[in-house]
């Protein structure tokens, strides 16, 4: 437990920042995501995207290899397609990058991701929201350290891990007057270079990450909630087969 409320801490803290950045504060207002986690397309692609590009600097250390067959992957798939030639099947996902070169590259070593999507809600939505604002809004900003800024979350430090998926972007900003005021009102994006992906392709590629990432802070979800049907339908005919009882016993009594 002490383990799971200290990722969760860092994964508010330590590498995205204290809170996130509210559209008042400069940032944009999160875009409303809808996950889900029982489409088994989904969430296979949004695993296979989070082992290619986030665990290399991110652990999920509360999460086995062997679950992701909860969505449907076979042990061999597993090995084949997801695992280094040094990890098991029975091993939890651990971060490539060595922790002493994370502080000294970054200042903190990156957060485990387990559950990111769980700890990213607030006011403005849940942590799907934000993610999937988050992932899709940075752009080349060469005043920052890494060559990157968010929109969602203004001089993040982490760098833009699906650039070459989505391109390289710059804000394009209009100049309005408020209360006698000049402010920077962003109208859109220009697009400097493409990236492999179309921008649909590339919402949907994020979507499943983010589809992954909410299943990975909950895994047994989707079985609750089967579990949880059952229960009610049995329940239903409980209450059912008493009703008729009751009236047979009551019957004859006046």
């Amino acid at each position: 437990m002490k383990k799971i409320i200290l990722s969760t801490l860092l994964a508010v803290g330590v590498w995205m920042g204290a809170a996130p950045v509210h559209a008042s504060e400069g940032g944009v207002a999160w875009d409303k995501f809808k996950t889900s986690t029982t489409d088994t397309a989904s969430l296979q692609n949004g695993a296979k995207l989070f082992v290619n590009y986030c665990l290399s600097c991110h652990s999920a250390s509360f999460m086995r290899y062997n679950r992701l067959k909860d969505i449907g992957l076979t042990e061999q798939q597993i090995k084949d397609n997801l695992l280094l030639t040094t990890d098991k099947v029975g091993e939890t996902m651990k971060a490539a990058i060595d922790p002493k070169q994370a502080k000294e590259w970054f200042g903190a070593n990156p957060p485990d991701l387990t559950l990111v999507a769980r700890s990213r809600a607030s006011g403005q939505g849940t942590g799907a929201d934000y993610l999937y604002t988050f992932l899709r809004t940075f752009y080349k900003d060469d005043t920052k350290a890494t060559g990157w800024n968010n929109m969602a979350f203004p001089s993040v430090g982490m760098p833009h891990v699906l650039w070459e998926l989505q391109g390289v972007r710059t804000p394009v900003y209009e100049e309005v007057e408020e209360h006698g005021h000049k402010v920077q009102l962003f109208k859109g994006w220009n697009q400097v270079t493409p990236g492999k992906m179309s921008s649909a392709e590339f919402d949907k590629n994020v979507g499943d990450l983010v589809n992954y990432l909410q299943w990975m802070g909950d895994p047994s979800q989707n079985t609750r909630i089967r579990v949880g049907v059952w229960v009610l339908i049995f329940l239903l005919g409980l209450i059912l087969i008493t009703w008729r009882l009751n009236a047979a016993f009551w019957k004859d009594v006046k």
